[in-house]
C-alpha cells in the first residue's frame, strides 16, 4: 500500500535524551521533515513537566537514562494510565542492541516503534509516516473516544479484530482496554485471552487479569498475575494489579509489600510512591510514609500525576512529628494545588484539614474549633466519601491526644464505620486512620464487623490500589440506608485509556 505523503508542518515534536549531540541531530532531522515546532528535553523529569503543561503529536524518547532508574518506557505507561498521553500521540523509543528485546516487545503495546541507534533519517521518516497512517486509520475510533462513545469505539476496534483487518492486533489492544471501561468485562476477557494465545504477551496476560479481577474472580486474578510475574519478574505494571488483588483479598501487607516491589523497580514513579506511601501511613508505619510521600512531594508536586491526598497524609506525619515549618510547607504547596484547581471541592475540603492541624499545632484554639466544625458538617453531604472520612478520623484522633474535647466524638467515629467499613481491608485502614487511639480504632472494627454480617462484601475498584475520592462504599444516607457503590465510569489505571 502506497502510503500518502505527510505534512508535519503543523505537527509538535518532543524529544527526550540525554545525549546533547543525539537531541540536535533529531531536531535537525525533526526539521526537515518539515516540523516547526520542536520540544527537547535532557531527562525524564523534565518530560512530566512538559506533558503536565503541553500537547504533542509526536514524541520520541531514549529508553535508558544514565542518571534515572526508570526506564522512557516507565513514563509512557505512567502517562499513559493517567490520561496524560492520548492514543493520538506517535510514540517512539530510542533504543541500543542491549535493551533491543524488552523496547520491541513494548512496541507491541503502548508504543508506535522504537529505532535502533544508530539510525538514518530516511529510516526515522519512513517509521514516522507509517506511524501516522496507522494512527489516521483509526481516526474513527480515536474521534468516537474523544465524544465519550467508548462503546461504539470499541465495537470498531472489534470488527478490525474479528475480519483481521488492518493493524489488528493494535486494534485489539486499544479494543480491550475499550471494553474493559465501558464493564463489559467478558468480552475483555475474551479478547485479551485470545490474543496471550496467539502471542503470548505479557501484557494481554494481564489484561486478562484486570478482567477477571472486574468480573469479580479477584482469586483468579491472583494466581494468573502470580504466574505472571514467575514469568516476567520486570513487569511493573503487573505488580500494581496484583497489589489491588490482594488488597481486595484482605492481604494488606501482602499489598504493602508488592508496592514496595513495584516502587523499587521504578523509584521516581509519582504514583507508586504515593500508593506506597499510603499503604505504610494506614499501616501504622508514619516514618516510612513520610518518606515516601516527602519524596513524591517533590519529585511530582507540579506534575498532574501528582494527588492532593499525598499533602494531606504527609501534613499529619508533619503534625505527629511537631513539624512547624514541614506543615507550613505542605499548606503553601497546598495553595499551589487549589491555584490550578479553582472550585475543587476535594481541593478545598483539603485546605481546610491542613489548616485545622496548623490551628492545632499553633494552640489557636478558637481557629481550630471553627475548622473542626466546618469539617464536621461536610459529614452529611453525599460528596463526603472514604477519603473526607478517614482524614476526619485522622484529624479526630490527634485532638484527643492533645487534650481538644470533641462533642459526641464516638457517635461520629460509629456513624463513619458503618458508613464505610465495607469489607475487612476498608475497616482496617479507617482503624488505621485511628492509629494510637485504641477505643477508636477497636469501635470502627467492631462496626465493620456488624455491618459486614448484615450486608455481604462487595468489591471495590480502586485504580491505584487505595481508596480515594470518588470512591464510595455506601451512600450518603447512613447504615440504615447502606447501598454498595462502585464507581465503573473510572479507569482501571494500568493501562488505562485517555
Amino acid at each position: 500500500m502506497t502510503l500518502l505523503t505527510t505534512d508535519f508542518s503543523n505537527s509538535r515534536a518532543l524529544i527526550i535524551d540525554g545525549s546533547p549531540m543525539t537531541r540536535a541531530i533529531l531536531t535537525s532531522q525533526f526539521r526537515e521533515f518539515g516540523f516547526e515546532k520542536v520540544t527537547q528535553c535532557t531527562s525524564l523529569s523534565e518530560a512530566r513537566e512538559q506533558f503536565s503543561e503541553s500537547a504533542f503529536d509526536v514524541v520520541l524518547c531514549e529508553h535508558n537514562f544514565a542518571n534515572e532508574t526508570p526506564t522512557g518506557i516507565d513514563l509512557v505507561d505512567e502517562l499513559r494510565s493517567k490520561q496524560m498521553l492520548p492514543m493520538s500521540t506517535v510514540v517512539f523509543m530510542l533504543t541500543g542492541e542491549a535493551s533491543y528485546p524488552r523496547v520491541a516487545e513494548a512496541a507491541e503495546t503502548g508504543l508506535d516503534g522504537y529505532l535502533l541507534k544508530p539510525h538514518k533519517a530516511n529510516q526515522l521518516h519512513e517509521r514516522l509516516r507509517l506511524a501516522c497512517y496507522r494512527k489516521d486509520s483509526f481516526r474513527e475510533v480515536f474521534s468516537a473516544m474523544e465524544q465519550k462513545a467508548f462503546d461504539v469505539a470499541a465495537d470498531l476496534c472489534l470488527e478490525r479484530y474479528q475480519h483481521r483487518g488492518l493493524f489488528w492486533l493494535y486494534a485489539a489492544r486499544v479494543g480491550a482496554e475499550l471494553l474493559m471501561r465501558t464493564n463489559r468485562f467478558q468480552e475483555a476477557q475474551e479478547l485479551y485471552e485470545a490474543i496471550a494465545e496467539a502471542k503470548t504477551a505479557p501484557w494481554a496476560k494481564l489484561g486478562v487479569a484486570r478482567a477477571m479481577m472486574e468480573s469479580g474472580d479477584t482469586v483468579g486474578a491472583a494466581n494468573a498475575l502470580g504466574a505472571l510475574l514467575e514469568e516476567d519478574p520486570s513487569f511493573a505494571d503487573a505488580y500494581d494489579v496484583m497489589a489491588r488483588a490482594q488488597f481486595e483479598l484482605g492481604n494488606v501487607a501482602q499489598a504493602r509489600a508488592t508496592y514496595k516491589m513495584a516502587c523499587d523497580m521504578t523509584p521516581d514513579s509519582v504514583p507508586r510512591l504515593q500508593s506506597l506511601a499510603m499503604m505504610s501511613f494506614y499501616a501504622g508505619d508514619t516514618k516510612e510514609a513520610a518518606q515516601l510521600l516527602d519524596k513524591a512531594t517533590r519529585i511530582g508536586l507540579d506534575s498532574k500525576l501528582f494527588d492532593c491526598q499525598t499533602l494531606v497524609v504527609l501534613a499529619f506525619t508533619q503534625l505527629d512529628a511537631n513539624d512547624h515549618r514541614g506543615l507550613q510547607r505542605s499548606r503553601d504547596n497546598f495553595t499551589r494545588l487549589l491555584e490550578r484547581n479553582p472550585g475543587s471541592a476535594r481541593h478545598e475540603r483539603g485546605v481546610v484539614m491542613i489548616d485545622a492541624m496548623l490551628a492545632l499545632l499553633k494552640n489557636e484554639r478558637a481557629t481550630l474549633l471553627t475548622l473542626v466544625r466546618e469539617l464536621e458538617g461536610a459529614t452529611k453531604t453525599p460528596e463526603f466519601d472514604f477519603e473526607a472520612a478517614s482524614n476526619l478520623i485522622g484529624l479526630m484522633t490527634r485532638l484527643v491526644k492533645r487534650d481538644v474535647r470533641v462533642d459526641q466524638a464516638d457517635a461520629r467515629i460509629q456513624t463513619m464505620a458503618m458508613r464505610f467499613c465495607t469489607s475487612r481491608p476498608l475497616t482496617e485502614m479507617l482503624a488505621g486512620a485511628a492509629n494510637g487511639n485504641t477505643g477508636y480504632a477497636e469501635n470502627i472494627r467492631i462496626a465493620g464487623k456488624q455491618i459486614q454480617k448484615n450486608y455481604p462484601e462487595r468489591r471495590h475498584p480502586w485504580p491505584d490500589g487505595r481508596p480515594s475520592h470518588g470512591c464510595t462504599p455506601a451512600d450518603h444516607r447512613g447504615p440504615d440506608h447502606a447501598q454498595l457503590e462502585t464507581d465503573r465510569n473510572r479507569p482501571s489505571g494500568v493501562g488505562a485509556l485517555p
